[in-house]
């Protein structure tokens, strides 16, 4: 019979819980073992069945692990590497991350590496509306872009890379490689920036509303949708810009300068340029590839018109409710004067917005669609 395995999950919330439960079906001789500041995580995981047994601390749970993975944010995570390169670990014991950036956390892992440790960088591309371990779903990562960064390929990197694959091959997601710093150069540009401006143009509007109190309501439109990604964890994104912070400052100063030719193109009345700068975007944004995986939160919505009688969204939500589809986030919102209202419903993926797209197409006859 083998021996049974044991990987110490750190951070026991939506991602750390999801991992588990995705290690548990593939590697069902697996104790899972959790740590996590927050107590009633433990507790719940362990009565979910997400976890195995309750750690008492690193120090005590460490040195029996096989596979050590950190779902923390990356300066909490790299206290832990700095504490856990001082326990008698196995030879043998593979350690990995979740975090947002990757410089940061690889350079700080090499101290692993002098001690004869394998570290790992990873980062599933991945989420969800919802968090807290009772948010773990085994079907979190499917399909998702799951990257992992080590410190360089040298054959004893391409073995654990390798070996972490197949430990979170349950995920069912895509793995790619890249360099800690292309990692970030990438999502810097693709999420953490656009996170940055979408956060930016919200402050801006809250002196503006004081004066034009309507713009409240009318941002419900494009507005709400382009600036959607501001209502992220502000302590997440703390860490996040504070880990990569070179790349950020390089990628704002390109921007700075971008909106600083718009600003001369508007004073010199250049609609050459400004048409030019509008038609290059236009081109680039279309050639973009249509898929929902990717360095920002997808949002899986589904927009329905509705007439405007008591009981009107208990009727949609029925529907989907006999279908047993499910709905994880429910707005109206009411922007048109051609219509009486706009029922927005998020559902987890984009399986369930079609199927939620077919029912209510099936069972009323509401306009359905997507933006």
């Amino acid at each position: 019979m083998l021996e049974k395995q044991q990987v110490l999950i750190v951070g026991l919330g939506l991602i750390g819980g999801s991992i588990a439960l995705d290690i548990k079906k593939e590697h069902p001789n697996t104790e899972i073992i959790g740590l996590d500041i927050q107590t009633d995580s433990l507790v719940m995981g362990h009565k979910l069945g997400i976890i195995d047994t309750i750690g008492t601390d690193l120090a005590n749970e460490a040195p029996k692990a096989d596979l050590i993975i950190f779902c923390c944010p990356v300066k909490q995570t790299e206290l832990l590497i700095k504490e856990l390169v001082r326990l008698p670990l196995k030879a043998s014991v593979l350690v990995t991350d979740t975090g947002s950036t990757k410089s940061s956390i690889v350079e700080t892992a090499e101290i692993l590496g002098a001690a004869g440790i394998a570290f790992i960088g990873g980062h599933p591309m991945a989420g969800s509306h919802k968090s807290g371990v009772i948010a773990a779903k085994i079907d979190l990562f499917e399909n998702a872009y799951y990257l992992l960064t080590p410190a360089s390929m040298d054959e004893q990197n391409k073995l654990a890379v390798a070996q972490l694959q197949e430990w979170l091959k349950g995920t069912n997601a895509k793995f790619m490689v890249l360099s800690p710093l292309e990692h970030d150069e990438i999502t810097g540009m693709l999420s953490h920036l656009p996170h940055i401006i979408a956060a930016g143009l919200v402050n801006q509007t809250t002196e503006f509303s004081d004066i034009h109190p309507q713009a409240r309501r009318l941002a419900a439109g494009g507005f709400r949708d382009m600036t959607r990604i501001a209502s992220s964890d502000p302590v997440m994104w703390t860490d996040i810009l504070l880990t990569n912070k070179t790349v950020l400052l390089e990628l704002l100063d390109d921007w700075k300068s971008s909106i600083g030719e718009m600003m001369g193109y508007l004073k010199d009345e250049n609609h050459t340029a400004i048409y030019r700068f509008f038609d290059e975007a236009k081109e680039t944004r279309d050639a973009m590839p249509i898929h929902k995986d990717g360095a920002l939160p997808a949002f899986f919505d589904l927009f329905v018109d509705v007439p405007d009688y008591p009981g009107i969204i208990s009727e949609v939500t029925g529907y989907l409710a006999e279908e047993e589809i499910s709905v994880i986030n429910l707005k109206i919102l009411e922007t048109r004067e051609d219509i009486n209202g706009i029922l927005q419903l998020t559902f987890q993926n984009q399986s369930d917005l079609e199927r939620g797209k077919a029912c209510l197409k099936n069972k009323s006859s509401y306009r359905c669609y997507e933006k």
